[in-house]
This record gives C-alpha cells, structure tokens and sequence, in this order.
C-alpha cells in the first residue's frame, strides 16, 4: 500500500470544504445535503438489544460472526431476492458496515497491475481500494444518453481482458440508477468469459417507491440463471440505510463461497470482527421488515414534496431508488458555492464523485443532494433552492 497512498484524492468533503473556505453563509439555519448520514430514528428494538447484550463484550468475536447472525442474513437474503437456497456458513461473511468490506475486498481478489472497473461518478472507496491493491482503476461513465448506468459497451475488450474486480453499485451512488435484469445477465457472462470478480454494492437496495417492485440484486439474476453457487459474484448490503443505524457499522458479504473463504482468511488478519453486542442488534434488525417499510414511505414523502417544489426550477427527476438527488446545474462546484453563500445550504459537486474521463467529468454538471433530514427541513431547502435559482 505504502507506495500508492499518495495516489489517494482527497475525499470529497474535504474537497467541499476547501470549496467553503472563505465563505460567509447567509444567516439563515444550515440545512446540510451534503452527505448520506441517515437521520430518521433508529428502531428502538434493535437499540434494546444492543443494550440487553452489553455483558458480551467481554469476549472476542470471531472474524465469521456468530451463526444465528449469519443464519438470520441467509432466510433475509432467500426471502427477499427470491433465492432458493443461502448456505449461512460458508456463502455469508458479516462485516463493520460495507465500506471497510467493499475496500477490503479488493486486497483480497486483486493481483497488482491487473484493471479494477468502476462506475464514474462512483463511491470513493472504490478508486482507494483499486489503489491500494497496486491495481490500475478503469472508470466507466455513467451519463444521461445511458440513464446513468455505466457506459459497458464504451469499456475496450483489452480492459476486459486485464479487468479482475468490476465494482457496480445498484441503486446507484449517486445517481440512483438501477441496473436491470438483462445488465446483470450481461456482466455474469462477461464475468464468465474474461475472469473476473463482479461486487455488487447494494447497500442502498431497500430504499425504493413501489412496494410491489423492488430492486434486483445479481444473486437473484445469479438464481434465475441456475448458478446456486453464485460463481465469480459477491454483493455487499448494509444496516446504515436500511434500518437507520450507520453507527452500528453492521452489513454483510453474501455470494461465491471460494471467494468468502479467501476473504475470510485475509480478515482473521485484518483484525475486523464485528462485536458481539452489535451482533445480536444486527439480528433483530434483519428479522424486521415494518421498520423498514416505514422508512421507505418516510423518503416517499419527502421526494413527492421536495420534487413539488423544485418542479420548473431545476432540472431534476425523482431516482429509481436511493435518497439522493442529482440535479443538473451547469457548473455543479459554483451553485454548491454560492448556494452555501447565498442560502447556507450544503450539497456535494458532482465533480467531486468522479473523475475525468476521455476529456469529461460526468459529475462536473451536477451536485449531489442528499434528502436524509428531517421532512421540514427538506422541504425548507427545496424552497431556498428554487428561491436560489429564481
């Protein structure tokens, strides 16, 4: 790693940071869009059994977790992507949150000089991860002519060739974009035919508006195409936004079981095993679906009045999924600037998620919006936002 950290950007909020520097907020209350820090309540049943399980921090966990948690992710994971079967032993790693996973894994899978593919604008922890594991990123812009999927066909066969780890985030981050039953089918058989790894980042899976339709994971496309073993396929799901508890730093590794076992190997070293306390709340929170459906309407509300508001001012589309908004502004780090001055409210430049490309930043157009605060004070933001723009 020592060699490659100075490769590292900055992290985007230090990035918006030095963008404030300076600047003098209008005096109004600061409403923060900025970053995706859920704020609705946890629930209060997971919290009692965090407390109720405090005397177990006495002991060491183990890197595999306990088996009623892994237990409780496998029934989660068949009941809600409609799989027939999740061996909880060797094809579910629990882990702390799915950042340190989904940066971890590449040390794990990723041999040095070999192509880590990933989507542009993307989480940042995917570019550090590449890095860090001597790899070389390979991004694929996702833009509005693709519905802000990534560009695969843009991707040169040679790429495909050198690519050991595809990174996909589905909703996407930031744009909530999906990635549909025929995109997944297509990554599991250019997976299959040039050898390479795909995780799937779908952390923000259960935060949709039709209760009738909710996202597809690729263990369920995996399902569909008879691949119980989940070969050359790993995904990636997380407590923080389903359940409103991202100081839990509780989620989950599921798929291939040679490549959890590698995984899991490289972590008894690592030293990341998930407390003890923290694993029985994570059971409570995924043996529970009501708390999450009342999440999901509690963004629902948000997004139809916030959208209300911003209609004719910007141009702006619900997501498919997700809590983020992903407006098209002309120059995303100049309105994030002088929105902050003008009506002391945050939001992200997309240029800061991504990385340019062929001549092009796919996010330099646009800002992140985050509607993770309370419904006043979102729908007090739409309004400085159109008065801003008007």
């Amino acid at each position: 790693m020592y060699p490659n950290i100075d490769k590292l950007q900055p992290y985007p909020f230090t990035k918006l940071a030095a963008l404030k520097k300076g600047l003098v907020p209008a005096e109004k209350q600061p409403i923060a869009l900025s970053i995706g820090e859920p704020k609705h309540t946890p629930p209060v049943f997971v919290r009692d059994e965090l407390i109720d399980n405090l005397d177990k921090l006495s002991a060491y966990p183990a890197t595999k977790g306990i088996d009623p948690l892994r237990q409780a992710i496998a029934k989660w994971l068949c009941k809600r992507f409609q799989l027939e079967a999740v061996c909880a032993d060797s094809q579910v790693l629990p882990v702390n949150g799915t950042r340190e996973a989904l940066f971890a894994f590449a040390q794990a899978v990723v041999s040095p000089g070999a192509k880590v593919l990933i989507p542009n604008p993307f989480y940042q922890i995917y570019e550090g991860a590449a890095l860090l594991a001597a790899a070389s990123p390979h991004f694929i812009n996702c833009v509005a002519e693709t519905d802000f999927k990534p560009d695969f066909a843009s991707v040169p066969e040679q790429v495909w060739h050198d690519c050991e780890l595809l990174y996909i985030c589905t909703p996407g981050n930031p744009t909530g974009a999906l990635l549909d039953e025929a995109d997944l089918r297509q990554l599991i058989e250019l997976a299959d035919r040039y050898d390479f790894v795909i995780a799937s980042d779908e952390c923000y899976s259960e935060l949709y508006f039709d209760e009738e339709q909710p996202p597809m994971g690729l263990l369920q496309v995996c399902q569909q195409l008879g691949r119980d073993d989940f070969s050359r396929c790993v995904v990636f799901h997380s407590l923080s936004k389903r359940s409103n508890l991202p100081g839990l730093r509780s989620g989950f590794v599921a798929g291939d079981a040679e490549i959890l076992k590698k995984f899991l190997l490289y972590r008894t070293y690592h030293g990341c095993a998930m407390a003890l306390p923290s694993q029985y709340a994570s059971i409570a929170a995924w043996q529970d679906e009501q708390h999450v459906r009342h999440n999901r309407a509690l963004y629902a509300q948000k997004f139809i009045q916030v959208l209300e508001i911003l209609d004719g001012c910007l141009d702006v589309r619900q997501p498919q999924a997700g809590f983020y908004l992903w407006p098209k502004v002309g120059d995303g780090e100049n309105f994030a600037r002088e929105l902050y001055r003008q009506q002391n409210i945050t939001v992200l430049p997309g240029a800061f998620l991504a990385r340019e490309v062929g001549g092009v930043n796919p996010g330099r157009e646009y800002v992140r919006m985050a509607l993770v605060a309370t419904l006043d004070e979102c729908v007090e933001a739409a309004k400085r936002i159109r008065a801003f723009c008007g």
